[in-house]
Order: structure tokens, then sequence, then C-alpha cells
């Protein structure tokens, strides 16, 4: 409960977040589930506009993604992760 009650800390931080990266362009992977529930979909396209070369791909899944698509999720995690560490 003390998690979940923690979150509401996190909104305020939103926009210190966004103009850092705006600013630095950090190599970002977003992999996403299009049918969670608790962090809809709507809520992954906004990175889009602050990071205009980041990886993007919704999953047919839901909050648990990576539970219940890492057979999906790894390799795109696997590829991201070897071409930014070797660059």
């Amino acid at each position: 409960m003390d998690l979940f009650y923690d979150y509401r800390t996190n909104l305020p931080l939103y926009p210190k977040v966004q103009a850092y990266s705006r600013k630095h362009q950090p190599p970002t992977l977003i992999v996403w589930g299009k049918n969670d529930k608790i962090f809809p979909a709507d809520g992954a396209h906004p990175y889009k506009r602050d990071l205009p070369k980041v990886e993007f791909h919704l999953i047919d899944t839901g909050h648990f993604a990576l539970e219940d698509k890492a057979d999906e999720m790894v390799p795109l995690i696997r590829d991201f992760l070897n071409r930014k560490i070797a660059s």
C-alpha cells in the first residue's frame, strides 16, 4: 500500500523528466501493453514528442506485459541493448 500511496509523488516530477528527455535525448525503448488498464496505451504516445528517436512498440497484452509476452519483449530489449551498449 505504501508503494501505491507513494505513486502520487511521481506526477509533479513529470515536467522535469520531460525536460531532461528533450535536452539529452537518451536512447529509449518503450515496450507497452496496448491493453493495459492501469497505464493505458494513450499514455505511451506522448513520449514521442520529447524523444523523436524513441523505439516504440505496442504489444498485444495488458499491464503485466513482460510476464505475459516475454517471448516478444525479450528480443526487442536484447536487440536494443546490443545496439546501444555497443555504440
